[in-house]
This record gives C-alpha cells, sequence and structure tokens, in this order.
C-alpha cells in the first residue's frame, strides 16, 4: 500500500501519493491526474504500475490551486465534478504542471529511467512531459493535445483515444498520426475515459489492451 509524500517545486509543496515495488524499481513514473484530482481511482492506477515493478509518483496538482491540506478526493464525477476540475486545470496552467511533473521525475531518478502515463487533461501533460522535458510518456484521451503536436518530441510517446469520445474527434486523432507519424496511435472501440474503472465510459477490453500496449512501452523505454 503506498503513501502520501511531499514534492517540493517551485511553486510550493504538492503531495504525491508514492507506490513502490517490490524489489528493485524497473524505472520510474509520474501519473498524472485527470481533472477530478489524485482520487482514489488515480491512487489504485498507481499501485497497479508499482505491481508491475515500477516506482511510482501520483502528484495532487490541485495542490497549488487549493492548497496542500485540501481533499484530493473532493470532486464527484458528475457535472459540477466536471465544472470544479476544469476550473482547477484552468487556473493551475500548464508551467505549473509541467513543475510538478519535473519535480516528481527528480525524485524519482534514483529508481532509473523516468517516464509518465496520463489521463484525459493529464493525457496532454503527459505529452507536453515527452515534448518539453523529454520523459517518455503514455498519453490517454488528451483532448487538449493538438494544440502542441508542431512541437519538436524530446522523447517518445504512445497515443490511446476512444473512437466514441465526442470530446476528441476523428480528424485531431489523425492529426496525431500526421504531425508525429514516428508516434504510435491506437483507437479503441470506446468513449472517453475508457480505462477508469468507474463511470459509465469504463471499457474493459479496451483498457486491457491499452494496458498492455502501455507496460510494453515501458519495457522498452525504461527498462
Amino acid at each position: 500500500m503506498g503513501e502520501w509524500v511531499t514534492l517540493d517545486t517551485h511553486y510550493g509543496p504538492v503531495r504525491a501519493w508514492q507506490a513502490l515495488p517490490e524489489g528493485k524499481p524497473r524505472g520510474g513514473l509520474v501519473v498524472i491526474q485527470e481533472i477530478f484530482g489524485a482520487n482514489p481511482h488515480i491512487r489504485e492506477v498507481a499501485e497497479g504500475f508499482a505491481a508491475q515493478g515500477y516506482a511510482v509518483l501520483a502528484p495532487s496538482f490541485f495542490d497549488l490551486v487549493d492548497g496542500p491540506e485540501a481533499d484530493p478526493d473532493a470532486l464527484p464525477y458528475d457535472p459540477d465534478g466536471v465544472k470544479q476540475g476544469l476550473e482547477r486545470v484552468n487556473a493551475l496552467g500548464v508551467e505549473k504542471a509541467l513543475e510538478i511533473v519535473r519535480a516528481a521525475a527528480s525524485k524519482l531518478a534514483p529508481a532509473g529511467k523516468v517516464g509518465t502515463v496520463g489521463y484525459c487533461w493529464g493525457g496532454s501533460i503527459a505529452l507536453l512531459s515527452a515534448l518539453r522535458l523529454g520523459l517518455p510518456s503514455v498519453s490517454y484521451y488528451g483532448a487538449r493535445n493538438v494544440q502542441f503536436l508542431d512541437e519538436t518530441a524530446k522523447a517518445p510517446v504512445m497515443f490511446h483515444f476512444g473512437a466514441q469520445d465526442k470530446s476528441i474527434p476523428p480528424e485531431a486523432v489523425q492529426a496525431h498520426r500526421e504531425k508525429l507519424p514516428q508516434m504510435a496511435t491506437y483507437v479503441y472501440p470506446a468513449d472517453h475515459a475508457f480505462n477508469r474503472n468507474v463511470g459509465h465510459g469504463y471499457d474493459p477490453d479496451s483498457a486491457a489492451l491499452a494496458l498492455q500496449r502501455t507496460l510494453d512501452f515501458f519495457s522498452e523505454h525504461l527498462g
């Protein structure tokens, strides 16, 4: 079972859920949350990657908006939670988010090579972690990705999308293939948030296949 630790960033302290493997880590992973915070689902995702041999940190990104004493489980999976989550990610901004990723990656460096995996909003931050920080990354249904696709990648990145995801139209997915043809882009017969095992979008078959591809990616690029 993991525990909360504290990351020191240029903007202040940020909690992160730390999940460690048994034995020597294969590498390090930063798990980047959806708009709902570093909640039980995200912490479960972190535990899952730790079980695969990685040292994992899942930062509570909203600590820089709400403060380090705020409840990371506060946002519900409903329209009000979506509204509040979007307000928080917009208040946080990209630069602060990447600073948190940088701090987490630095803390994980003793584990070996470090990568990121992110979901929803976190999928776009994962893409930026590859583009700007040079961290091998996996981006799940990042709806904000397209605006960044003309940047030069400093590390490999893999993309997962759902064919039924109305927030990411087919032309947006195609833009990934055209602008970053060297990167793997996969589409599944599923909706947005198909990896999240709570909520209507969950698709266990798509989630399992995407996870296997993700683990293969990290096996290649991290160890």
